[in-house]
């Protein structure tokens, strides 16, 4: 019996995917179909797959030419299978003509012509062309410009802003450059917020009440209830709502946190995350702009979001200890969050003028994980317990800050109606939560 094998992400599975399947499959007696797993695409660049990998297998078997179906998930996988299952013939489209050469020393190499005209890339582009609207002071606007090319159907479509003098040149060709947030909402089907914090509720309720989908930096509102009141007005209408806390969107941070709920720890007793940097080039460009951004507003969600989305936002008690430079903006050069939960306790340190370890520390009854700096920009952490022996490490690759990733999911969310669940609602509004309290002098002592 010849055995053959082939891979693919099989994304909206279409004609040219059966065709090769068919061509691969007449190639042998027994057709094995090897899918990637979503974060296998993720770390080879391919961040706009629609489909889950349970879709995508279940799409693979119900054309019924696969008399096999397994799950790439690694680099290197392709020998481990073709050496595993005895294969005979690995096959792939005639684009990859040369990349897989080296195969050929375990068994016989075929490149199949793609059938033309038709690709999921080509699709995904006619499907999804999302007029994006960038808006804000902030040098994440740049960042953004430069990892939405790397998702299939976004247009920068415009610029809302109050100082086009900083805007680097590689965003000046922009259609429309304005200061005027309504003209922008008139132009876009979406708007990235990262705005001053004190602008994001009027701008969210503008633009949900124009129909307009946002992703807004976090965090999303400066009061818990008016948080809650963005969302519930946001289901109402339609639109989605969503919270770019990107740390949320790297794969590390993802699986860490399933890790972690999953039990690889024990139960969790604390949290400590630590988020500082010493300066901003924001504050020393345009000042004005800078000092809204202070170390709670900027590190705050980041810091916060490991602690209420594992041990939640139900804790009994909380303490913050700040030292204030500018009593007026309340701006905070370094802040302390001490929480106490019923069975927990949890910790954050956020700076902008102080430096510290920006590492993550979770502490468990059987072990503890460990992310060092920094750590929301993880691609690595460890698992560590009392046996080194024992210990873990896990790497995983992060691209464009998770910009892009959260992108991606904002896309999907708008086509499929669905909200984003990277970050629940919940969670967002506990950090709004935290916010409020912080700007009205709750629980919080001077330093």
């Amino acid at each position: 019996m010849v055995k053959v094998i082939t891979y693919g992400t099989f994304d909206l599975l279409h004609y040219g995917h059966v065709s090769l399947l068919e061509r691969a499959k007449a190639l042998g007696d027994y057709l094995v179909v090897g899918v990637t797993a979503d974060d296998f695409d993720k770390s080879r660049g391919k961040i706009n797959v629609q489909l889950s990998l349970m879709e995508r297998i279940e799409a693979v078997k119900a054309t019924g030419l696969a008399d096999e179906i397994i799950v790439e998930e690694y680099e290197g996988q392709k020998i481990d299978d073709i050496r595993r299952l005895g294969i005979d013939i690995f096959t792939v489209g005639s684009d990859w003509i040369g990349q897989f050469d080296y195969l050929s020393e375990y068994c016989k190499v075929i490149y199949l012509d793609r059938t033309k005209g038709i690709s999921s890339s080509n699709i995904r582009s006619v499907k999804r062309e999302i007029r994006l609207g960038l808006v804000g002071e902030s040098t994440v606007i740049e960042k953004v410009a430069i990892e939405s090319r790397y998702v299939n159907g976004i247009e920068i479509s415009g610029i809302c802003t109050y100082s086009p003098h900083l805007l680097p040149q590689s965003l000046k060709h922009v259609e429309c450059i304005t200061d005027s947030f309504d003209q922008l909402l008139d132009l876009v089907d979406a708007v990235y917020l990262v705005s001053r914090p004190q602008d994001h509720y009027f701008q969210i309720r503008k633009a949900i009440n124009k129909g307009k989908h946002i992703l807004c930096e976090s965090p999303i509102a400066l009061c818990k209830t008016e948080c809650a009141e963005l969302f519930l007005e946001a289901n109402t209408k339609g639109v989605i709502l969503a919270e770019c806390n990107k740390t949320a969107f790297s794969i590390a941070y993802s699986r860490l946190v399933l890790m972690v709920k999953t039990g690889k720890i024990g139960q969790v007793v604390s949290v400590d995350a630590t988020c500082t940097s010493l300066s901003d080039a924001y504050f020393l460009k345009d000042p004005t702009y800078s000092m809204i951004w202070n170390s709670i507003s900027s590190w705050g969600s980041k810091a916060l979001l490991p602690i209420f989305q594992i041990l939640g936002s139900d804790y009994k008690s909380k303490h913050i200890s700040s030292r204030i430079i500018d009593e007026e903006e309340k701006y905070d050069v370094f802040s302390k969050i001490d929480f106490v939960y019923p069975k927990a306790v949890a910790s954050i340190k956020v700076g902008k003028g102080v430096k510290s370890e920006g590492d993550l520390i979770i502490s468990g009854t059987k072990g503890y994980i460990y992310v060092p700096s920094p750590w929301w920009k993880t691609d690595y952490f460890e698992i560590r317990y009392e046996n080194p022996n024992e210990n873990k490490r896990f790497f995983y690759q992060l691209e464009g800050e998770g910009i892009r990733y959260a992108l991606v999911v904002f896309l999907n969310a708008i086509e499929n109606g669905k909200k984003n669940y990277n970050i629940e609602e919940e969670t967002s509004i506990a950090i709004a939560g935290i916010m409020e309290d912080y700007y009205h002098g709750v629980d919080l002592d001077r330093i």
